[in-house]
């Protein structure tokens, strides 16, 4: 949840503000999320339980640790009275400043230019290839899968309007997406005119798959383009695409029979070829 947006809803209730305390160590349960590259960033105490909060990946978790510091407990905090204590101390930590926060306090109006990839994302694997790293970033993004679950796996970036993307698709679902011979991770983005707010329908829709069909299919209606739907899960795409300077949809990722991480930027020219390049569904790729 986007709890950074629901503190700008919030803003305007009253509320104390928290005073300035010693930062405490990091506990032991929750140094897992800073050992896969989440920024930890302390919200102070409330009623004898420390607040973090966890950012990776555009993504941010509130975390409260019990006093015996061996467990913790997620979500928000509110007062006996109903006062939204966790909104507050973020009021409080957004106002100490901080690029990453500025970020996420932005909301969720789309830009010309897509917001840079979280400083986790490249920092927390600077021991990785930078295949590697592409690959680990690419399978973060936000997916809808095409498909059967079991079947082998490539990743593609697609506008909703762009229409080389649809007739790669269309080019697989008959004879490869249906017969269970691949399974695309659709990673929908929205560059075209009108194609952000569809892309986040797709999303967000529990029918995605069989509504983005229908929109190859030519139904005008089956992905809306809301005005008023969160966009920020295809910025985080979009972020992606722009860390690793990807500037062409459809493009294709997979990790072929052998290991390799392999890029198809545009149209895929060979399909049989990249299918026969995949590892079979009882065969994992080498890793």
């Amino acid at each position: 949840m986007r709890f950074f947006l629901l503190a700008a809803a919030l803003l305007t209730l009253a509320a104390p503000s928290f005073a300035q305390t010693s930062l405490p160590a990091l506990p032991e349960s929750l140094q897992a999320l800073a050992d896969r590259g989440a920024q930890m960033r302390y919200l102070g105490t409330q009623h004898g339980m420390d607040g973090w909060i966890a950012i990776y990946q555009g993504q941010e978790q509130y975390y409260y640790v019990t006093p015996d510091k061996k467990a913790f407990v997620t979500g928000l905090m509110f007062g006996n009275e109903g006062e939204p204590i966790t909104v507050d101390q973020v009021r409080e930590l957004q106002a100490q400043g901080g690029p990453l926060l500025d970020l996420l306090a932005e909301g969720e109006a789309p830009s010309a230019t897509p917001p840079a990839a979280p400083e986790s994302v490249s920092s927390a694997l600077n021991t990785k290839t930078p295949a590697e790293r592409m690959f680990t970033d690419v399978q973060s993004a936000n997916t809808l899968r095409l498909g059967k679950a079991n079947a082998p796996v490539v990743y593609s970036f697609i506008d909703p309007q762009c229409p080389h993307c649809h007739k790669f698709i269309n080019e697989l679902k008959k004879d490869y997406l249906d017969k269970g011979l691949v399974q695309v991770r659709l990673i929908p983005v929205g560059f075209i005119e009108g194609s952000l707010p569809q892309a986040a329908f797709l999303l967000a829709a529990p029918d995605g798959e069989q509504r983005f069909y229908k929109h190859l299919a030519g139904d005008k209606d089956a992905i809306p383009a809301k005005s008023d739907i969160s966009t920020q899960s295809i910025q985080k795409n979009m972020a992606v695409m722009q860390a690793w300077k990807f500037n062409v949809t459809p493009l294709t990722v997979y990790r072929s029979r052998t290991g390799e991480v392999k890029i198809i930027r545009g149209a895929v020219k060979d399909i049989p070829g990249m299918i026969a390049d995949l590892p079979s569904a009882s065969t994992p790729a080498v890793q």
